[in-house]
């Protein structure tokens, strides 16, 4: 944030941030949402109102808050969920290395050609990993906003 406008440019700029942010993370599952129920004109179309309505919620929640305490806490759920999200992005990030460095089939050229190489580990992980966000997520109200 290189400028020189002072404060209240400062504090403009941090909200235009804070809004793409939650934009991207809250209105990103739109394309899964509607994907999933293309065979269901009406549900989808519900389902995608409320997703928008719930989306803009948080947003305004977010922006709106008062403290980065606060913020932090749009869409903040159990305490206990905490283990899920980090066990989460971990398999994540191992499934990612798994793919990147080619184990196993870097030690066995040829024997995992089609079973067990690293792309189908990756893809594993991976799953598993949305599992345990799943398992995460806590559907509490928006705590910023009261």
């Amino acid at each position: 944030m290189n400028h020189e406008g002072g404060e209240p440019v400062y504090k403009t700029l941090l909200t235009l941030d804070m809004c793409g942010i939650c934009m991207i993370n809250t209105l990103g599952a739109l394309p899964i949402v509607y994907s999933t129920l293309l065979c269901y004109p009406f549900t989808r179309t519900v389902a995608l109102l409320m997703y928008i309505l719930l989306s803009s919620y948080a947003i305004y929640c977010a922006i709106t808050a008062r403290s980065r305490v606060r913020r932090l806490r749009v869409g903040g759920g159990s305490p206990t969920s905490l283990r899920h999200f980090l066990t989460m992005d971990a398999l994540a990030v191992l499934g990612g290395v798994i793919n990147i460095t080619r184990i196993p089939e870097r030690f066995r050229p040829g024997l995992f050609d089609y079973w067990c190489n690293s792309h189908q580990i990756m893809h594993v992980l991976v799953v598993v990993s949305i599992l345990y966000l799943h398992w995460g997520f806590d559907t509490h109200a928006c705590l910023c906003c009261q």
